[in-house]
């Protein structure tokens, strides 16, 4: 199936620019992206995608066999940048997107130049040593909840995950987009995100990486930022004044200008000469 259709591939900005691939969440899609589209837009070829299982991408693409690790989604991010033949793309990846993105540049380096991890967690259950946020009881629950009552666990979850209660058009977006994901491929995601343990790769990472955490996040505490800043050699922890697990929503302005000033040190000489040094 052609790469373009199966994963509603998106291409916008600078066609002469230097490529930066933006990719969700789970229970999200590619338009989450659009308040960061048009900060980068003018300089930056904007690449989004959405994994198949999730938004406008083709539902008869999806193999639970696939999915089952984060391996399966990362093959789509990478057979996009084949697609597109993209050769040292920025890949920024929210939330478990952010994995996702360092298994993509560990399989295909060529195509992968430096990575932005949005609210990243390597590991969201505690472990000796490792606080990842929730225990293997509170996951065990989460995923009978929302396995037995997906809508109702979409409509208690969202707000929590998205924060700023005082915003609760927010939640209610987040809620909405989790609603549009059909159940039986949400469930796939959701145990493959929130059993997965990706410590260890954290150490193949050769790129120059941004991480970026909120001060308050529900789903990746702060430790969780610095464990995996300093799990990669010479990343660069920002910390936003934002809340919640999703800041280019809630604070897409502190969002965007941390990845422009990221892609301004890979590129100081201007966006258009190539790929990151």
């Amino acid at each position: 199936m052609d790469v373009a259709r199966r994963n509603h591939v998106t291409v916008t900005g600078n066609p002469e620019g230097p490529a930066v691939v933006l990719a969700h969440g789970f229970g999200c899609d590619q338009n989450m992206w659009r308040l960061t589209v048009p900060a980068l837009a003018r300089d930056y070829r904007v690449v989004l995608f959405d994994y198949v299982g999730s938004g406008r991408s083709e539902p008869t693409a999806f193999s639970e066999e696939r999915y089952a690790s984060l391996e399966g989604y990362a093959r789509d991010a990478v057979e996009v940048c084949e697609a597109l033949d993209l050769r040292d793309a920025v890949f920024v990846g929210h939330s478990v997107s952010s994995m996702t993105g360092v298994l993509a540049a560990d399989m295909a380096p060529e195509r992968i130049g430096a990575l932005v991890m949005v609210a990243p967690s390597p590991r969201y259950i505690d472990d000796d040593g490792y606080r990842g946020g929730f225990s293997a009881e509170d996951i065990d629950e989460l995923l009978t909840s929302l396995e037995s009552n997906y809508l109702g666990w979409s409509a208690a979850m969202a707000p929590v995950i998205m924060g700023n209660a005082e915003r609760p058009e927010l939640g209610a977006e987040l809620k909405n987009s989790f609603c549009a994901t059909d159940p039986d491929m949400a469930r796939v995601f959701a145990r493959t995100t929130f059993l997965s343990d990706s410590r260890d790769d954290l150490k193949s990472v050769r790129v120059p990486t941004l991480v970026l955490e909120c001060t308050q996040d529900a789903i990746a505490p702060r430790e969780v930022g610095a464990y995996v800043h300093h799990a990669i050699a010479g990343s660069t922890l920002v910390t936003l004044d934002a809340t919640g697990h999703c800041p280019h929503l809630s604070a897409p302005e502190a969002t965007n200008e941390a990845i422009l000033a990221f892609l301004k040190g890979l590129f100081p000489s201007g966006p258009s000469l190539g790929g990151p040094r």
